[in-house]
């Protein structure tokens, strides 16, 4: 039976092993049902964020602030147990390569599958990735451990499936 986890590594200081079956309850991950058709905002995060907080300090000097209320749920996770049943869903893969630490210098990614085929994508394309972990609410058992996805969703009809290591490379 396959191993049911990928690897980066290559020209990165810390190698990684990674375990997609993990992800479900992570925070970061996406919606693959929805994500590729919703609208970017042209806002960057810390637009977004500046916007936010200046608007929560207009409404507390107009209005006052309201204390937080201990018996509220409003702080406490919530999961959508039948979406996780039956959502398909990804993970940007940018963090990653992040913890992985690669060399300043990369250039090239190399993906490799699980029958030995790889292709090869600039590294600023992929980092902007997002990799499928479930379908209808499973595990990619049978094409798996991972779909990959480009950021702008322009091969979403036709993931490269079976993936099981991204090799990070310094062309020279």
């Amino acid at each position: 039976m396959q191993e049911f986890v990928f690897f980066i590594e290559g020209d990165v200081s810390h190698p990684l092993t990674v375990d997609p079956t993990v992800w479900i309850f992570d925070e970061r991950k996406v919606d693959l049902d929805t994500y590729f058709d919703e609208v970017k905002s042209l806002d960057d995060e810390e637009t977004a964020y500046k916007k936010a907080i200046s608007a929560q300090w207009d409404k507390e000097i107009t209005e006052g602030s309201e204390p937080p209320r201990p018996d509220s749920n409003d702080n406490k996770l919530k999961y959508d147990k039948q979406k996780l049943q039956q959502g398909s869903f990804g993970m940007p893969l940018k963090p990653f390569f992040l913890n992985a630490e690669p060399h300043s210098e990369i250039t090239k990614v190399e993906i490799i599958q699980a029958d030995g085929q790889s292709q090869s994508f600039e590294y600023s394309l992929v980092q902007s990735s997002i990799v499928g972990f479930s379908h209808k609410g499973k595990p990619l058992r049978t094409d798996g451990p991972i779909h990959f996805y480009f950021g702008d969703g322009s091969n979403r009809s036709e993931p490269i499936k079976n993936v099981i290591k991204f090799i990070l490379h310094v062309q020279k």
